[in-house]
């Protein structure tokens, strides 16, 4: 598993097309060990800080604090000190090291690419393919099979290209629905998970929710593969190179939208549109929308983040070895009880490569979709995630391993093809990496606490410019409020009777001015 990758005998064996992939692979991997170490090292940065944050300490502290009832049907009066462990835990992967860990990554996405582009050039250099043409070498094959071949002249049409634009359009609309059938199941579930007094709700229904998202995943993954090739073949390409490239662009677009719609959700509009005490934006006029975790968004998006990655990469690795392994034991067990048995050792050498799972031109094209989705997750929510790129660097130790058995053993040969690069696969990464800087961004500016923390230490907390305050809940508390959000002291009657028509409220809103 640790040993250097024979790339010049995969390209002698393979051809270029497999051995850019594996050497890709391997300098992805290689370059994975020192962002899974940063990304380690904040994370347990953050254990070492576990009892040393002062916003943690005063709402562990803040026992006379008391919150609104959460739920319809609930008039129990929660204490602010309650949420105690929830807001220490959110300090794992919530502090100041981690906006330094998405700085990092920024940096890392581009340093990884120009770098491969590098060794990408050296090793074309030394297989003597710098100038090469896939596009002429094409034509040429062609020739020499059909002395006759004309080259497809280019067809453009107005109406072709508005109807692929609209079924394009159509497609990621629908999946955009799909994360809005997210959001309906999370509502309804911290309803039925409320009727049957589940005490973790918050907790629950995000599990839940990232195994729905899962299924989802798995089942509009091959529904997006079967559109994608309908779009393309609507195109009608001329050479196999530009089919392959357009297939790349429609199918990562649909999958992009699939895998990271919900995290979408979850980062930048959870907790956002669900009104205030007293109008409350309900589902159906019944079920009020979700709010964030008690500890805030960032803890709900971590928790999703590590469900999905761990369950792609755990049981895709699974199914990507069991499926081919399972059909081929299946052919073998099938053909044996009706083959004449013959001894000869050429037959026997036939029979074995022809009970071996049969490729397409697009299996290598399943890899590497893989990976850029992987990559994807490496790098754009990684701010809320910091364990991502060691998660990444686990599953590829077994990724190269199993994609070298799979070729070797479970599959026929594919047909050698010549490359020079990887293709359209370099503009996606180029694409996430612009995508991971914008979102990481977004996420330290709107989702994590990051920012109102900074804000109170340095200009109204004990060593800012305008200290008055003798912490940050009791600088909180003297702003205006709603009239039933929070209450110094044990609540009067009165209090009661109000707090008890209060809405479920968002508690780590404490950092953040009120409606």
């Amino acid at each position: 598993m640790f040993h250097e990758q024979p790339i010049n005998e995969i390209r002698n064996y393979f051809g270029e097309k497999v051995a850019l992939y594996f050497a890709w692979l391997g300098w992805y991997t290689y370059m994975l060990v020192p962002a899974a170490l940063v990304g380690v090292i904040v994370f347990l940065s953050g254990f070492a800080l576990f009892d040393a944050s002062q916003i943690s300490k005063e709402i562990c502290e803040a026992n006379s604090t008391f919150m609104c009832p959460l739920g319809d049907h609930t008039d129990e009066i929660q204490n602010l000190s309650s949420t105690c462990t929830h807001a220490k835990l959110t300090h794992l992967f919530d502090n100041e090291g981690t906006v330094l860990f998405a700085f990092f990554m920024a940096l890392w996405a581009t340093v990884f690419l120009e770098m491969w582009k590098r060794q990408r050039a050296r090793v074309v250099l030394h297989w003597d393919l710098y100038g090469w043409d896939e596009d002429q070498e094409e034509m040429a094959l062609e020739l020499i099979n059909c002395p006759d071949y004309k080259l497809h002249p280019h067809k453009h049409s107005y109406l072709q290209s508005m109807i692929i634009l609209v079924l394009s359009l159509f497609m990621i609309c629908f999946l955009i629905g799909m994360a809005h059938v997210l959001v309906v199941y999370r509502v309804l579930a911290a309803a039925l998970f409320r009727s049957i007094q589940v005490k973790q709700v918050n907790t629950a229904v995000v599990v839940t929710g990232a195994l729905v998202h899962y299924v989802i995943i798995v089942i509009m993954t091959k529904v997006n593969r079967f559109m994608a090739r309908k779009l393309c073949d609507l195109e009608q390409p001329r050479t196999f190179s530009e089919r392959e490239s357009k297939f790349t662009i429609k199918f990562f677009t649909l999958q992009f939208f699939v895998h990271f719609s919900s995290l979408i959700y979850i980062a930048f509009i959870l907790g956002r549109i669900n009104g205030h005490p007293g109008k409350s934006t309900r589902l159906a006029g019944l079920w009020k929308l979700e709010e964030c975790h008690l500890s805030g968004c960032m803890m709900d998006l971590f928790v999703q983040m590590a469900i999905i990655m761990s369950l792609k990469q755990t049981l895709s690795n699974c199914m990507e070895y069991l499926g081919p392994w399972l059909a081929h034991k299946y052919r073998a067990i099938r053909t044996s009880r009706h083959s004449c048995g013959s001894r000869e050792p050429e037959l026997q050498e036939w029979r074995h490569n022809y009970l071996l799972n049969a490729v397409t031109t697009f299996s290598l094209f399943d890899e590497f979709m893989e990976m850029m989705i992987q990559y994807g997750f490496t790098t754009i929510f990684v701010a809320a995630f910091p364990l991502a790129p060691l998660l990444a660097l686990f599953s590829n130790l077994v990724e190269i391993r199993l994609d070298a058995i799979k070729m070797v053993q479970l599959q026929r040969r594919l047909v050698p093809r010549k490359a020079k690069d990887i293709g359209t696969w370099l503009q996606v990464l180029e694409i996430i990496g612009v995508l991971a800087v914008i979102a990481n961004g977004m996420i330290i500016a709107f989702t994590s606490e990051f920012i109102p923390r900074v804000v109170y230490k340095y200009h109204y907390g004990p060593c800012g410019s305008r200290s008055n305050s003798t912490g940050l809940l009791p600088h909180w508390l003297r702003q205006p409020q709603p009239v039933c959000f929070l209450y110094q002291g044990l609540p009067g009657p009165r209090q009661k009777r109000e707090m008890g028509k209060c809405d479920p409220l968002q508690v780590w809103n404490i950092l953040t001015p009120p409606l």
